[in-house]
């Protein structure tokens, strides 16, 4: 990590911003970023949008609050696998901890990572970026053009295997174990 890194786990917020960003991940995970607005926020949390404000001046913000937020939750395991030697169990134990967080996270996962808005603001946004291409160093083996297709592959994997309506009655135990059988042939691990 570079020293101009931001480690996400450091952000602070309040009480305050917290409920906006947790009504704003319930609005934007059921009508998308384009079909949430500041006063829907304010409404789901019976306050005034002038309150909102208070907390982020924009909707670009909370996206970036939410998105730093649901990182944070992976920047101790990628930590770990970078400082690993062996880079397959760098591999396992980083594959590990992002099956967690992307069940423990079912909804936030397919609204960060599939809404159109997000990902076209999230592509410009250098944290975003700096934090995505260790991350996938790391699973893929590269993060320049030779990495960005499997790396697609494995995010697109694990977001539509834990939020796919078919996987709905599926428990948090099981999709873990088979997702991470599935997802380690991905990576070339042993399953």
């Amino acid at each position: 990590m570079t020293s101009a890194s931001v480690r996400f786990s450091a952000i602070q917020r309040t009480a305050a911003q917290t409920r906006v960003l947790d009504a704003a991940l319930s609005l934007i995970s059921e009508h998308g970023v384009s079909g949430t607005s500041l006063q829907m926020i304010a409404d789901a949390m019976g306050v005034t949008k002038a309150a909102v404000y208070r907390q982020f001046k924009t909707k670009d913000e909370i996206v970036i609050a939410l998105t730093e937020r649901e990182l944070a939750g992976l920047e101790e395991s990628l930590e770990a696998a970078e400082a690993e030697e062996s880079a397959p169990r760098a591999r396992e134990l980083l594959l590990a901890s992002v099956i967690d967080e992307a069940i423990r996270r079912r909804r936030a996962v397919a609204t960060l990572q599939f809404d159109p808005v997000i990902v076209r603001f999230l592509a410009s946004h250098q944290p975003f970026q700096q934090f995505v291409s260790r991350l996938y160093a790391v699973l893929v083996g590269g993060s320049g053009r030779e990495g960005r297709l499997p790396a697609a592959m494995l995010s697109g994997a694990i977001a539509v295997g834990v939020m796919h309506p078919l996987v709905a009655d599926i428990d948090d135990e099981t999709l873990r174990r088979e997702l991470l059988i599935y997802t380690k042939r991905l990576v070339d691990l042993p399953g």
